[in-house]
């Protein structure tokens, strides 16, 4: 399993990339594979709040369709569009082609209580 270990990760396995003031958000290498072939990402638009341990979008796969949680609140600065055309990037590519939203964090206190690498690797083994 690919864990970058400088990324926070959410009990929901989103990843969290501190970018200055901002975060960039996406789901675990795990949770792809998990969900099997993705065939359509649903996300916000630009502008949008989302609030921490809420629902933001989903993503369906061949098998299912999953909620996705915001793990922290903010608002949506950034959206990545290229998932419109490519969802398949979700699974090739977790941690690069396939981030989800930018986020300016409301309250970076949240960012705190996310897992480490090493944290959510001893959750997901758990499982």
């Amino acid at each position: 399993m690919n864990l970058p270990k400088d990324f926070k990760y959410s009990e929901e396995h989103e990843w969290v990339k501190q970018e200055g003031e901002k975060v960039r958000i996406g789901i675990t290498d795990f949770a792809q594979s998990e969900l099997g072939d993705i065939v359509f990402v649903e996300l916000p638009e630009e502008g949008d709040e989302v609030k921490a341990d809420e629902p933001f979008g989903s993503v369906e796969s061949v098998k299912t369709v999953s909620e996705l949680y915001a793990p922290v609140s903010g608002k949506v600065v950034e959206v990545n569009e290229e998932l419109d055309d490519s969802p398949e990037f979700v699974n090739e590519s977790p941690y690069e082609k396939a981030w989800m939203i930018v986020v300016e964090p409301t309250d970076q206190e949240e960012l705190d209580e996310l897992m480490s690498a090493e944290e959510y690797e001893e959750m997901v083994s758990e499982d």
